[in-house]
């Protein structure tokens, strides 16, 4: 199920046949018809240890700790450059020995995206934890939480004028309304408030600002107020001006990780294994369309690294901008440096096998939550403890290539930690 394996002697275990180092891990008994014992840890042989050490020979009752060994036969391994990828390979072989289950045992909790009803002859927004691939173009997400969607929900419905209300409209002109109508914050479709073109149109608004982060309300909005202050306006202009303030207060707090599901693309940096005998590497996942693929390795080699506190880019401005290259006795560089095209057509190669990977493994929306769940526990974590970067798509659907090598240069450098001393 794991990439090593080897077996167990309770009376003569062999820990120096097992790093010192992150990983997850798996510990079979005997009888095969024995669910495994599953786990990830940042030091493989000091936990192992701590599980299949025989019990202290004095006073055993007094031992708290798990003990296995008795139990255990063979134990099997892969290590593991990050957190990240530690869970990522825990999520596979735990569905891999216990199905099902593996999601309540992981804690794997759906999601929270925002969900505009377009199929609905009046849309609205709501929150929902629920994916349909026939919906990906219209959720957007995911959210850190139930709260952070609701608090920007209702930050943009108080610029527009889309129904709140959770009812089926039968328009009726006899019908009341309700608050939100006698406050001019909807346009009151229930009792023909405004005709059914004109509130497509605006449904159509607030679709285009949540799949573009409030960029096409703001691009309007310049506009307007260009326009107006140009035909001496200023009345209007400086009305203009207000609301763009407020759109732009709105959107302070959306994540750059909320994207329609449709377009959920990007690449996601991690450090890679960390053994003696490694070369030069980083491990890259692809998220599309919110489901993941990786790791897959990615070499550094020849990679002019950055230094990101020199306080600038440029080699004549900061001669320590870049790490100094060693000369061979003849004078020439003992490192050939990769020019921007190899590592360019390096990187197409490794998309290429995660683009191959995510459609050949490519699950359902059960599937698709459970990854989403993933990345949002790495991604909204404080930063000071997320190890890592990712690399969004751009609107198109194509990565940014040089803002990724950028990345790949500052994880790497990032990675550069010695190893877990042996215990």
């Amino acid at each position: 199920m794991l990439s090593s394996s080897l077996n167990f002697d309770p009376a003569n275990p062999s820990w120096s046949d097992i790093p010192a180092q992150a990983g997850i891990f798996a510990l079979f008994a005997a009888d095969a018809r024995s669910e495994p014992y599953l786990s990830r840890t940042p030091n493989l042989r000091k936990r192992l240890r701590r599980l299949l050490d025989p019990r202290p020979a004095s006073k055993p009752e007094q031992s708290k700790r798990l003990r296995l060994a008795q139990s255990v036969a063979r134990i099997e391994y892969t290590l593991t450059g990050s957190d990240f990828e530690a869970w990522l390979l825990l999520y596979h072989a735990s569905f891999t020995a216990f199905g099902e289950r593996a999601r309540k045992r992981l804690h794997l909790k759906p999601p929270i995206f925002l969900r505009m009803t377009m199929e609905n002859a009046y849309p609205r927004v709501c929150v929902t934890n629920r994916i349909a691939k026939s919906a990906e173009n219209d959720l957007f997400g995911p959210f850190p939480s139930r709260n952070a969607s609701e608090s920007f929900l209702e930050s943009t419905l108080n610029l527009f004028e889309l129904r709140r209300c959770t009812d089926d409209l039968h328009p009726d002109p006899d019908f009341p309304g309700c608050v939100y109508s006698e406050m001019k914050k909807c346009m009151a479709p229930c009792f023909k408030g405004c005709s059914d073109e004109r509130y497509t149109q605006e449904a159509a608004a607030v679709h285009a600002f949540l799949a573009t982060h409030g960029q096409s309300l703001i691009t309007d909005l310049t506009r307007q107020r260009d326009a107006a202050s140009a035909d001496l306006d200023f009345e209007r202009a400086a009305e203009i001006h207000l609301r763009l303030a407020k759109v732009e207060t709105a959107i302070t707090g959306i994540s750059p990780a909320v994207h329609p599901l449709a377009e959920l693309n990007g690449v996601i940096v991690q450090p890679a294994v960390n053994t003696a005998n490694e070369g030069e590497w980083v491990s890259l996942f692809l998220l599309a369309k919110g489901c993941l693929s990786g790791p897959v390795p990615y070499s550094v080699a020849g990679m002019r690294h950055h230094n990101e506190h020199s306080g600038s880019s440029s080699l004549f401005a900061q001669p320590v901008a870049v790490e100094a290259v060693p000369l061979q006795e003849g004078g020439a560089p003992a490192v050939q440096l990769a020019s921007r095209d190899t590592l360019e057509a390096r990187l197409d190669e490794v998309l290429g096998s995660l683009r191959s990977r995510t459609a050949e493994n490519r699950g359902g929306p059960q599937t698709v939550a459970d990854h989403l769940c993933l990345f949002s526990r790495w991604y909204y974590r404080p930063q000071a403890r997320r190890i890592g970067e990712v690399c969004f798509a751009e609107p198109g659907g194509e990565i940014p290539k040089r803002p990724l090598l950028r990345a790949i240069s500052r994880v790497y450098r990032q990675g550069l930690t010695p190893l877990v001393p042996e215990s």
